[in-house]
């Protein structure tokens, strides 16, 4: 049982953590190289954000959905039939 968490422990530790601790070094190292990633990712984030409020716009534009005032729509008489 002991050699399967270590196992676990040297999976999480010095693989799935490996990128972030590179990183990790880096900026001390470099801080405008460690700051160029992190913007990297932000400008990711943000492309997606705005791509996702795009398509929600465009889908909120074609009127295809009934929107009820009330939460449930068997709490109020359905006007849109």
């Amino acid at each position: 049982m002991k050699k399967l968490l270590e196992g676990i422990q040297y999976l999480f530790e010095e693989v799935a953590f490996g990128p972030l601790n590179a990183l990790r070094d880096l900026e001390l190292e470099n801080w405008w190289a460690a700051s160029t990633f992190n913007w990297i990712f932000m400008s990711i984030g943000m492309v997606a954000f705005v791509y996702w409020m795009l398509q929600l716009k465009k889908y909120n534009d074609n009127d295809e959905e009934r929107r009820y005032v009330v939460s449930h729509s068997f709490l109020a008489e359905d006007k849109q039939k």
